[in-house]
């Protein structure tokens, strides 16, 4: 997954400008997929036209996000029950670049996925201390405490433009969790998270995956990392599969390190 091994080696180039003026879709519907690494040659086969981000020269890019909890983890707990009004508060850092973003998601009326983000270079404190608990406040009408880190999960992720739908993919690699809580590490080698951006209607990857038996999962980086990180048992019954078939593939390599 390097700017010589990509997934779809006839993919053009598509620069970030012309994927955000093409596909923001801060609005959208998302289905993730956990796959074998070995099966990624699908990507290769959604769109004749299948456009590659590349940034730099970089085909693969570095993230890191933290996610932002309260102490009693409202917003894993609206997720677990879930709660139309819930929402998801991290810091995304894109490390190629150096760029933050504070970030809040939520769900539409629709069920779509909602994004709104701070550029944390341009922002003063007190915007950076409002934004979070204002947005949340507004696309749910939940009132939350302070927020801290509960979780960092780190990954290098491949993205891809569908021109025939105007969907998104992006494909997460290496990915790691990391609890600020317990300190307990685990890493996903062999099998990457893929995940469909669309308008609503699926897209030729969402059929393809379909076809070769392979189907949407309740996969979410921060809930599902945060009840494998926990030293205590959180309810997780949405994410019951997902989490039985990740700690299937768990070994652990020390005693506060698991792989997945």
């Amino acid at each position: 997954m390097s700017a010589t091994t990509a997934v779809a080696p006839h993919a053009r180039a598509i620069t970030l400008e012309e994927l955000v003026a093409t596909a923001p879709l801060l609005t959208r519907t998302d289905r993730k997929y956990l796959i074998p690494t070995s099966r990624l040659d699908l990507v290769d086969h959604a769109d004749p036209d299948l456009r590659l981000l590349t940034i730099g020269g970089l085909t693969t890019h570095a993230y890191s996000s933290t996610y932002l909890d309260t102490a009693d983890l409202t917003a894993y707990r609206l997720a677990a029950h879930a709660r139309a009004s819930r929402f998801k508060v991290r810091n995304r850092s894109y490390l190629d670049s150096g760029l933050t973003f504070l970030e809040v998601k939520t769900r539409s009326a629709r069920g779509e996925t909602v994004k709104d983000r701070l550029d944390l270079s341009l922002a003063s404190r007190g915007e950076h201390q409002r934004f979070a608990p204002t947005t949340v406040r507004l696309r749910t009408g939940h009132e939350i405490g302070p927020l801290t880190p509960v979780l960092e999960v780190t990954y290098d992720r491949t993205t891809y433009y569908l021109p025939a739908s105007g969907s998104r993919v992006t494909v997460d690699t290496a990915l790691t969790w990391r609890s600020t809580l317990t300190g307990r590490t685990l890493t996903l080698p062999g099998h990457a998270i893929v995940e469909t951006k669309t308008t609503g209607r699926p897209c030729e990857l969402d059929r393809l995956l379909w076809r070769d038996g392979v189907r949407p999962t309740r996969l979410s980086k921060y809930t599902c990392g945060l009840a494998l990180t926990s030293d205590e048992p959180l309810h997780h019954n949405r994410w019951h599969r997902v989490v039985r078939d990740l700690q299937g593939l768990a070994a652990t390599t020390t005693p506060s390190t698991t792989t997945l």
